[in-house]
């Protein structure tokens, strides 16, 4: 991913609690000399001995899985909010943009099989289910119910390269940036929004 030093994001913190919140992702490999890309929550874990690794299942009635068998490279997207910026919104002549928050993750996969097929799914579960006023626990299921595991192929990914960007307008002065959260606000969607709220965080 090309990106100008100036919207670089190198802050490990501030990159984690992204991923953590925008676990929904794209994951994209070669199968048969083909692109494939599903969308599926890719959710980041940090092993004991410090390693970082994404865990993740996909359908067996995929066939972008097989891939993992020929090729172990795959990338990783994922995004965060993002909305148009007008120029009119400037107090000069310049061009239209976009600001966006993204980050892809390069690394190497590998199918797990057994007891981290169903550790991973409880992980999954547990991380979603816990505000839910009667959350769903993996463990309380029937084996009925757990047979439908045998139809998903779950994985993890060795991070071999991060690349986050935050292009929030950092490049603008200070009243131009109020200006876009402005108008921003003004839209009221709920990326404009977003992103207005995320410009709030850094102001310059």
């Amino acid at each position: 991913m090309y990106i100008p030093e100036i919207y670089k994001n190198e802050n490990k913190a501030e990159i984690q609690k992204f991923l953590q919140e925008n676990s929904f992702g794209i994951l994209i490999n070669q199968t048969q000399g083909r692109l494939c890309a599903t969308h599926i929550p890719l959710e980041l874990e940090t092993k004991p001995d410090g390693t970082e690794i994404l865990y993740g299942h996909l359908s067996k009635a995929n066939p972008q899985w097989q891939g993992f068998l020929e090729n172990d490279q795959v990338l990783a997207v994922f995004s965060g909010p993002h909305s148009y910026i007008s120029s009119s919104w400037y107090d000069h002549e310049n061009v239209p943009t976009w600001n966006y928050i993204a980050v892809q993750i390069h690394g190497k996969i590998k199918i797990v099989t057994g007891d981290a097929v169903i550790d991973s799914l409880k992980k999954l579960v547990d991380k979603y289910e816990k505000d839910q006023q009667n959350p769903v626990r993996i463990e309380d299921l029937s084996d009925e119910t757990m047979q439908q595991a045998n139809g998903i192929i779950a994985f993890e990914i060795e991070i071999t390269e991060l690349h986050a960007t935050r292009k929030m307008s950092q490049n603008r002065d200070q009243k131009n940036y109020q200006n876009i959260i402005s108008e921003l606000e003004k839209i009221n969607s709920y990326q404009s929004i977003d992103t207005a709220q995320e410009m709030k965080k850094c102001p310059i």
